[in-house]
């Protein structure tokens, strides 16, 4: 996508919807971009990302150890899968902003700070003993995503 200007405070969710849609529209993709499509290239997407981990072990924020090539294959894969799942959610009528703050605020309900702060522990299991067990929240050991969602 050309004429993609780089601001301060970034791009919006709404000016990628927009340029993501004109995108489609130019090139005559509508036609292949129904929700089932754009979900397996999201699925296809998020593997090529999950390749660029395997077999590295835990990895640390920032990543000091990789070289400028792999951050620039980590980002342009990264925003293959922000893409695709906008354009899912466009597709789909939804808007991905308000679901996100919707989910946040769900998600602030299920896990106050006051019972999960350094707790890894689903929320159902939030009120069962101490709060605090020495994990951290959303891991997948835990049974938690990152969106506080059961997983196990």
């Amino acid at each position: 996508m050309t004429g993609v200007a780089e601001r301060e405070g970034g791009v919006t969710l709404e000016e990628l919807r927009k340029k993501m849609a004109d995108f489609g529209r130019e090139r005559d993709w509508d036609q292949f971009h129904s929700p089932r499509n754009l979900l397996l290239a999201l699925v296809g997407e998020v593997g090529e990302l999950s390749e660029i981990f395997q077999w590295r072990g835990e990895v640390p924020r920032g990543l000091p150890d990789w070289k400028d090539e792999e951050k620039q294959h980590l980002g342009e894969e990264l925003s293959d899968v922000l893409l695709y799942l906008i354009r899912l959610s466009d597709i789909c009528g939804i808007d991905l902003g308000k679901a996100v703050l919707k989910k946040l605020e769900l998600n602030a309900i299920k896990y106050p700070v006051k019972l999960c702060k350094g707790s890894s522990k689903k929320h159902t299991h939030l009120n069962e003993g101490s709060s605090h067990d020495g994990g951290a929240a959303g891991t997948i050991e835990s049974g938690n995503n990152i969106n506080g969602e059961d997983k196990s």
